[in-house]
């Protein structure tokens, strides 16, 4: 007998599905809110969630990972009385099991619980997931778990993978921790940067070469694929391959038999793929730069890795763990971190994800070497200075209301052009010194060296814009 936690705010509905629970001899429990269902998750060894989209307190899809999390990890089916084809994808791209309507017959939804109970019995001894050896992969958000989640599943078995996500999200420390994990963790772990390979050396440096291939092969060489016997090839960027190696690789992977140019016999190979790029293979396949059949055969496994801006609440722990990381390679005193530094942290968007996150810690340990506190000032000045940047273009584009805005007869009042120039300037200037002081933590060399005014200049514009100086 299960439990299926019914989750609609519609009370004939409600009942309806629990006549359906009991008559299938299993234990219904409502709920009508976000809230209520979450408390229950929390509370009830719960087995199954029919979810409704649309409830009191918000969208039944923002807390699937939330129910991910519950003790017995759930399966949930979407029910909804709104068919949406987006709705659908984002459902099932964060672990629902299935999304139908609640216009489907008492049949087909009662078939639907049936197939998903009898899936989850087949499958919970394998869902029990074994810890996985994660480090250096730091956080803890709803995202990064659900990432971590599919990293655990695909390491348990022998299945291609492929990564996506943008620069700097982490993607070879998840190929590694994939391989680490893995029936093949004794075996080489190669990377090959696909962006690296020279087009006309490509095929000969994955499937090697016999001596007198080409002219400059004066002797064999071991193809990279081979080297990657009995462990995991992973293929970065693998979108940068052109249509011929493609063509070949395909039959690599169908085969598992490379033949080095110029040879005459197919060496059997056993390797892992794993694949990674920060392009858009699907939009490639739809425009022709990406083979189909090679698309399909590489993503049995898709993990797709979210921004660091989708994930901020990891912000704070990836800080904590590579400044003390920095500290102990630098050999100085632990730090500790400002309440400014985490503020201005949170203000950036990290274009660079990840990767631009540790080159920014590892700049500010490395310039407040004997300072037992890391403040704003310590990062970089590219970045400080994209905040200030950033705060400016938003004050420019809603800006305060002002004679000429306001509303009457056009000429009624109107001040004079230079008038409103010069309140508009005085305005920006005096935003722009504020941030400047913040974010340079009252540091006046640094702050001319940002704005490009002089000393003695700053100082003007900070006594007439009644600024002070703030202390560290």
């Amino acid at each position: 007998m299960a439990q299926i936690l019914i989750v609609d705010d519609d009370e004939t509905l409600r009942y309806a599905l629990s006549q359906i629970v009991r008559q299938k001899g299993h234990t219904p429990i409502v709920a009508g809110s976000c809230r209520e269902a979450l408390n229950h998750a929390a509370r009830t060894g719960i087995d199954l969630v029919f979810l409704d989209v649309r409830l009191p307190d918000g969208n039944g899809l923002d807390i699937l990972p939330q129910l991910a999390r519950a003790a017995l990890r759930p399966e949930v089916i979407i029910i909804t009385g709104y068919g949406d084809p987006d709705g659908a994808e984002l459902a099932i791209s964060n672990g629902a099991w299935d999304y139908i309507e609640k216009t489907d017959s008492i049949h087909k939804i009662a078939l639907t619980l049936e197939r998903a109970l009898l899936y989850r019995r087949k499958s919970l001894p394998q869902a029990d997931i074994k810890p996985v050896l994660r480090d250096p992969i730091v956080g803890s958000s709803a995202r990064l778990e659900q990432c971590l989640e599919l990293m655990a599943r695909s390491a348990a078995v022998d299945a291609n993978v492929l990564l996506t996500g943008e620069t700097g999200t982490g993607k070879e420390l998840f190929a590694r921790a994939i391989h680490q994990n893995s029936n093949r963790a004794a075996g080489p772990f190669l990377i090959v940067d696909c962006t690296s390979l020279p087009q006309t050396l490509a095929e000969s440096l994955l499937f090697g070469h016999c001596r007198g291939a080409f002219t400059g092969a004066d002797q064999d060489r071991e193809g990279l694929i081979l080297q990657a016997a009995g462990g995991t090839l992973f293929l970065d960027e693998i979108g940068e391959l052109n249509l011929a190696v493609q063509k070949s690789f395909l039959r690599v992977l169908q085969e598992r038999k490379v033949r080095p140019l110029g040879g005459k016999r197919e060496i059997s190979v056993d390797f892992r793929l794993i694949a990674a790029s920060n392009r858009d293979l699907q939009k490639m396949v739809d425009s022709g730069a990406f083979r189909q059949d090679l698309f399909y055969r590489i993503k049995i496994f898709h993990i797709h890795l979210p921004p660091l801006r989708e994930r901020s609440e990891d912000i704070q722990p990836l800080v904590a763990h590579y400044v003390e990381r920095f500290c102990r390679q630098m050999g100085v005193a632990p730090k500790q971190c400002r309440a400014e530094l985490s503020e201005t942290l949170a203000a950036y968007d990290w274009p660079g994800n990840v990767r631009e996150l540790i080159h920014a810690i590892h700049y500010a340990v490395s310039v407040a070497r004997q300072m037992p506190m890391l403040f704003p000032n310590h990062l970089p000045p590219s970045i400080r200075t994209k905040i200030i940047q950033a705060k400016l273009g938003q004050v420019d584009k809603t800006p305060a209301a002002s004679p000429m805005t306001a509303k009457g007869p056009p000429a009624a009042g109107l001040p004079s052009l230079k008038a409103v120039r010069e309140s508009e300037l005085s305005r920006i200037e005096t935003r722009y010194l504020n941030d400047l002081m913040i974010a340079c933590d009252g540091n006046i060399q640094e702050a001319c060296r940002i704005s490009g005014l002089s000393q003695s200049r700053l100082y003007a514009l900070l006594k007439q814009h009644g600024i002070a100086i703030p202390k560290g």
